[in-house]
């Protein structure tokens, strides 16, 4: 009696070796979405940051914070806050180059109110205070704060 010679791959093993590629894949996906979820929020925190610094600096030379009208005006930043980068005010999943009013995702909000927490306008009323935040995604879910210094 000759005895069958199976070389061959069964369709048990192609399926085997299907669902761990896909398992694979799985993972992968996770771990990448995870790492530019990452990312994206890091570079919220940081421009924040830069923002703030730079509120800061406008508030030293002149005793009060742009409003949010100033800030979002192109032609009075480069004249008032020459180091801000227009990049630095875009939200990572945005395309949006304006700060907001009330905190929201893919978007940074800008509060400048009064020392009393009315409104300001800085002609009769001075912004003296404000709020700069943005709303962070992924496993970090919340939002990433930054105030004034005085």
């Amino acid at each position: 009696m000759k005895k069958l010679d199976n070389r061959g791959v069964t369709f048990i093993e192609l399926a085997v070796l299907l669902v761990i590629v896909i398992i694979l894949s799985c993972l992968l996906y996770a771990t990448h979405a995870g790492i530019a979820e990452h990312q994206r929020n890091t570079t919220r925190e940081r421009d924040i940051d830069q923002i703030s610094s730079q509120l800061e600096s406008y508030y030293s030379q002149y005793d009060k914070y742009p409003t949010l009208a100033q800030v979002n005006d192109t032609s009075w930043r480069a004249g008032n806050m020459k180091d801000l980068s227009k990049n630095v005010l875009r939200d990572p999943s945005s395309s949006s180059y304006d700060l907001v009013a009330n905190p929201a995702k893919h978007v940074f909000a800008y509060t400048v109110s009064a020392a009393s927490g009315k409104t300001c306008n800085n002609i009769k009323v001075i912004c003296s205070q404000y709020t700069l935040t943005a709303t962070l995604e992924g496993k970090s879910t919340g939002t990433y704060v930054k105030d004034n210094l005085n």
